[in-house]
């Protein structure tokens, strides 16, 4: 499996393999080049970017591996914002490192090089007082891993997941057996299609249904997202934004502020799921108007909210 990724990040370097999501696989060090100007050593990652953003609305309880050079500082962070880090293994070596650099419309990256490094023997070990948790997500990363992840919680009410084009072509087998388990399917429009062979978004969600989960987000990046619930269709624009500046981990914070929500909220039926797409949208805005998850930090709950109201009156027709 490791060979076969490397394999494909070295085409991807060499321009042969779209990389069609900016969501990385563990906490990460990154060297990020936008049109708005470049961040070396630059902290990312799915579970950074989905802790610091759900933390806003939820408590927090982190799986993931770092390296020794991980900065002690951003640990202190996460632990002011009350994440809890039982889960996070901090082990000998370097840290996951990515480098990347974005076109001129910010659209996909081009990833120009990726170092395993501690990731590559990185074996997730749920803390048992993580064993009862209600709301579960499992970020970017092999199906045969979320699945390690998932087997270690017992009876969760919600379990939301996300994947990527990679996993779906070359892992397709044990990312059927994921889906089985699995509540919320969170994917992009491209991964969609490749997932049910389906060229027309109905289809292609109707036929991911019947693989397991019963509710499917559809992110559209600039065009904002869809929701299909066993009760109806939702769909939602994206948040306005006259200034980008790095859209890396705008899909995590999505994720995370539709999953905070429903945690906070303890609910997800549709009128829930509706809100939190909200709250979802306004966490990804945040997060490409800096680089790394700088603008998601400095946030608060007033300026979360202001946004979510300029949301509701864009889709509302009163």
């Amino acid at each position: 499996i490791l060979r076969n990724y490397l394999a494909t990040e070295l085409k991807k370097s060499l321009g042969e393999v779209d990389d069609d999501t900016l969501d990385t696989v563990d906490d990460t060090v990154d060297d990020v080049e936008t049109p708005a100007g470049r961040r070396e050593r630059s902290l990312g990652g799915s579970a950074n970017y989905f802790s610091v953003a759900a933390s806003h609305f939820a408590p927090v309880h982190l799986v993931a591996v770092v390296g020794q050079d991980f900065p002690q500082s951003h640990i202190d962070y996460l632990k002011e914002r009350h994440i809890d880090l039982s889960g996070l293994q901090q082990v000998e070596g370097d840290t996951f490192f990515w480098k990347g650099v974005y076109g001129p419309d910010f659209g996909d990256a081009q990833t120009l090089e990726t170092k395993l490094n501690v990731f590559e023997h990185f074996s997730p070990e749920v803390p048992q007082s993580y064993h009862h948790l209600p709301y579960v997500f499992l970020g970017n990363i092999h199906p045969a891993l979320q699945s390690q992840v998932l087997d270690q919680i017992q009876k969760p009410l919600l379990v939301g997941v996300d994947t990527m084009n990679f996993w779906i072509g070359g892992e397709s087998a044990e990312l059927a057996k994921l889906l089985k388990k699995i509540d919320v399917l969170v994917v992009n429009e491209s991964e969609a299609r490749l997932l049910s062979h389906q060229k027309n978004i109905y289809d292609a969600v109707n036929h991911i249904k019947k693989m397991g989960p019963s509710i499917v987000v559809v992110k559209k990046g600039a065009h904002g997202a869809m929701l299909f619930h066993p009760d109806g269709i939702f769909s939602i624009p994206a948040y306005p934004l006259s200034h980008l500046v790095d859209p890396t981990g705008a899909g995590d914070s999505f994720a995370a502020g539709m999953m905070g929500y429903i945690a906070k909220h303890h609910k997800h039926d549709f009128k829930t799921f509706k809100h939190a797409l909200i709250y979802g949208t306004v966490m990804a805005s945040l997060a490409c108007q800096g680089f790394s998850f700088d603008r998601v930090m400095e946030t608060n709950e007033s300026e979360i909210e202001q946004r979510a109201s300029v949301l509701r009156k864009m889709i509302s027709l009163d």
